[in-house]
């Protein structure tokens, strides 16, 4: 199975640069054994469960929690059985069908 996640995390209570939040979630992913691609409004990842999913949401917020009073996410799922790698292979059926884009 494949989980495809996109969603964004960061405190409303910082003012209005909040990358230095944000960097803390980024931080966990690289440390963690999570696929994932930072966008510029967001971070997309793919697990193989849904529970494994929930689990990199719940470590994120838990990135923010401390020292945060307000935290607003918005979280999209794309839940396939029988498939997995799809952050790789959605695009690439993309490119096959029109060549190079930017991703």
């Amino acid at each position: 199975m494949s989980v495809l996640v996109e969603f964004a995390m960061f405190p409303t209570d910082k003012g209005e640069s909040v990358s230095s939040y944000v960097s803390r979630i980024i931080k966990m992913f690289k440390e963690g054994n999570v696929n994932y691609k930072l966008t510029p409004m967001g971070t997309v990842f793919e697990t193989e469960t849904m529970e494994d999913a929930l689990n990199v949401i719940n470590a994120a917020y838990k990135c923010l929690e401390p020292d945060c009073n307000r935290i607003y996410s918005t979280i999209k799922f794309d839940i396939r059985k029988n498939v997995n790698n799809r952050m790789e292979q959605k695009i690439a059926s993309i490119q096959k069908k029109i060549g190079e884009v930017n991703n």
